[in-house]
């Protein structure tokens, strides 16, 4: 794994295949929404809303 980004709090990695991984101070990993929250400070995903259930314009919606 490559390095990408290493501080106090946590060292981000890069993997073989392209993801990351998030590595805390105390040598643990960290995942979740913490993980997420970490890339996103650091500009390495974009993370795009869910659509909405009602927004999704299907021909059966426009039948309707």
């Amino acid at each position: 794994m490559k390095v990408v980004v290493k501080n106090d709090e946590y060292t981000i990695y890069q993997r073989r295949d392209g993801r990351y991984a998030v590595e805390g101070a105390d040598k643990k990993p960290i995942n979740g929404d913490e993980k997420v929250t970490i890339l996103l400070a650091n500009e390495l995903i974009s993370v795009t809303p869910p659509a909405a259930p009602g927004e999704e314009a299907g021909p059966k919606a426009a039948e309707e």
